[in-house]
């Protein structure tokens, strides 16, 4: 696979994405007046990523590559339709788009993450998945721009034709691969829980895992006290929220283009432990009342988060036979997100009746203990495997295989 044509495809997907992401809720407010409703476009993109598992059953059901050409082109005749969208009584085909738009994601991510698992070597899938989170957040830096400039200029029809456009042009890229792939055998499809049961009785897996999840969870607080940090803690308007998530985006950036290089030196359990401490420090950190503090412990974040969700990625398409990569990595998708989602409800209910002086520090021991578990639980790994007894050689001419 030509790593610079699917980064490619990547960069101008994912500008398109998070265009239409924040686009959505201001289109739906602008029309109807109603914050409720346009709070609802968030819930709508990301409602669909609750069937995941299924939704990565159709991946292992068909070659990648032609699923990821295909999912993008129907994304890119599908949009045009929002021009249409003009009126507050035709903001229902909005949200019935976001919600294929969400069920189209969750397939294309999943269908992403096994395609490169099968057609790259073991050790080159953490550069590439840094360098994707790299690419990824280095749109959501630029896209926002450019999305709000376009909306307040022209309304949100244009928006949604570049959406399109950039849909268009990740199936031509997507197109122009040249991966070579199995027919997946009908036999060999797995079933409905299948990825859930690879992922829980894998000892490299399970941990980390449960540690993605762990870590999207505090993510969520944290993410939901970022207003409290501005008003209560700095004194700033709510605008400055988004000077903070650019010093996060910055760290993302940089943690993707240091994620493949650890993970050649070290394994994704290592990675994902010093990502949690990184993430707690800055979590606990920003309850400090100084500017220069803020900004630094946001970029701290930026940094710790995508390594654990980079080293579970890796794990996953690592460890997972190449059958059940689709299922198994949107299944990982599914566990690792839903709790995020959880949480910024759970967030925004505790801020108001907790300081964010006493919530932030809690999350960065939260986030300790959470990395200490997890080192912990992968040195007694380690141990066993050392202790464990080893199977006499059966010398030559004879077979090990058992009875």
């Amino acid at each position: 696979m030509r790593v610079p044509l699917y980064l490619t495809a990547v960069l101008v997907s994912g500008f398109g994405t998070t265009a239409m992401w924040l686009v959505s809720g201001i289109w739906v407010k602008s029309l109807t007046g109603s914050d409720g409703l346009a709070a609802l476009t968030a819930f709508a993109l990301w409602a669909p990523a609750l069937l995941g598992p299924l939704l990565g059953g159709l991946v292992d059901r068909v070659r990648r590559r032609p699923l990821l050409v295909v999912a993008n082109t129907v994304m890119a005749l599908l949009l045009p339709l929002l021009l249409w969208v003009d009126r507050a009584d035709r903001v229902w085909l909005l949200f019935a788009l976001l919600v294929v738009y969400g069920a189209q994601g969750a397939v294309h991510d999943a269908a992403e993450a096994a395609l490169a698992a099968g057609a790259l070597d073991r050790d080159r899938l953490g550069d590439l998945n840094g360098l994707r989170m790299t690419v990824n957040e280095a749109m959501k830096l630029l896209a926002p721009l450019v999305a709000a400039g376009l909306f307040a200029r022209y309304g949100g029809g244009p928006v949604a034709l570049l959406d399109a456009a950039t849909f268009a042009v990740a199936a031509g890229v997507f197109a122009l691969l040249r991966v070579r792939e199995d027919r997946p055998v009908p036999e060999r499809r797995p079933r409905a829980a299948e990825g859930a049961r690879l992922l829980w009785e894998s000892a490299a897996l399970r941990p980390l895992v449960l540690a993605g999840g762990f870590t999207m969870l505090l993510a969520g607080l944290n993410g939901a006290a970022v207003y409290a940090v501005v008003d209560r803690g700095l004194g700033h308007s709510p605008a400055y929220a988004g000077v903070l998530y650019a010093a996060q985006g910055a760290g993302s950036v940089a943690a993707g283009l240091l994620a493949g290089p650890l993970l050649r030196r070290a394994p994704e359990r290592a990675l994902a432990a010093a990502g949690l401490v990184v993430f707690a420090l800055g979590a606990a950190t920003r309850a400090l009342p100084y500017d220069a503090v803020a900004l630094a412990a946001s970029a701290l974040v930026g940094v710790g988060l995508p390594w654990v969700l980079i080293a579970t990625t890796t794990a996953v398409q690592r460890e997972v036979p190449a059958e059940a990569g689709g299922r198994a990595a949107a299944t990982a998708n599914t566990l690792v997100s839903v709790p995020n989602a959880v949480a910024l409800a759970l967030g925004a209910a505790l801020t108001t009746v907790l300081d964010v002086r006493a919530l932030l520090p809690l999350l960065g021991v939260a986030g300790l203990t959470g990395a200490v578990a997890l080192a912990v639980g992968r040195r007694r790994d380690e141990t066993a495997r050392a202790e464990a007894p080893r199977e006499p050689d059966p010398g030559p001419g004879r077979s090990a295989a058992r009875p």
